[in-house]
């Protein structure tokens, strides 16, 4: 668990980028004018709640132990989606806008330039499991949906929550075939199902693991790019933040 909550200070959530995964998995609305007044009613009628977040940091006895730990609030991933991510951070550098569009066409690039695609390289560790291995991405949810296509939510975790642990989705293939069986199982998710099949490893309210990879992978949490990393350990730290809803 996470400090005392009554130690804790208030955090408000004004949503003001393009997709705003935290103050919608909130319950806010995505129009950050709307979003104000219910801030304010809230603050008015004290409503708030604790939420987990994600801790990352570098494992130990590796060569990443020296990254700092950082806190997530909705989602992380290494391999393949943290690589689109990085190639949408250059896109935009370049002084393109962030649309759907945009991400769409990263993803398709991201996946031909993919090298491992095949053969994953990262290996999940939890105690008191066997490892998990050969995966090609982790995606890490500590709520759900994981992301939104315009107003459509994606779930790639749907019992994610912020009352438990984290949640991981692995994939072992991103071959063509898997691409476009995952592809329109995401785009179709709900809250009852997200992407599964045999390539596919569903893992519910951890408390902790870590991700090691053969080859240096992107990472990417809360939607930034962070570089590349061969060994990450999640944390899922309860009732971590109190916020304003």
């Amino acid at each position: 668990n996470g400090p005392d909550p009554d130690r804790l200070p208030g955090l408000a959530v004004v949503p003001g980028g393009s997709t705003n995964v935290f103050a919608r998995a909130l319950g806010l609305p995505n129009d950050p004018v709307e979003a104000t007044g219910d801030l304010l009613d809230a603050l008015r009628e004290k409503r708030e709640r604790l939420v987990g977040l994600g801790l990352t940091a570098g494992t130990p006895g590796t060569e990443d132990e020296a990254v700092p730990a950082r806190w997530f609030t909705f989602n992380a991933g290494l391999g393949f989606d943290a690589g689109v991510v990085g190639r949408v951070e250059q896109q935009r550098e370049l002084g393109k806008k962030s649309t759907h569009a945009l991400y769409v066409r990263q993803v398709v690039r991201q996946f031909f330039g993919e090298q491992h695609r095949r053969h994953g390289t990262i290996t999940l560790e939890r105690p008191g499991a066997d490892p998990i291995n050969d995966l090609v991405v982790a995606i890490v949810s500590n709520t759900s949906p994981w992301t939104y296509l315009g107003n459509r939510p994606m779930y790639t975790s749907p019992k994610a929550s912020f009352d438990k642990g984290i949640d991981v989705l692995g994939l072992s293939r991103l071959s063509t075939a898997a691409v476009a069986r995952y592809g329109t199982q995401l785009l179709t998710s709900s809250p009852e199902r997200g992407p599964h099949g045999k390539h596919a490893v569903s893992l519910h309210d951890l408390d902790q693991f870590t991700l090691h990879s053969k080859v240096p992978l992107p990472l990417q949490m809360d939607g930034d790019h962070l570089g590349l990393r061969t060994s990450v350990t999640f944390t899922g730290v309860r009732s971590a933040l109190r916020v304003i809803v």
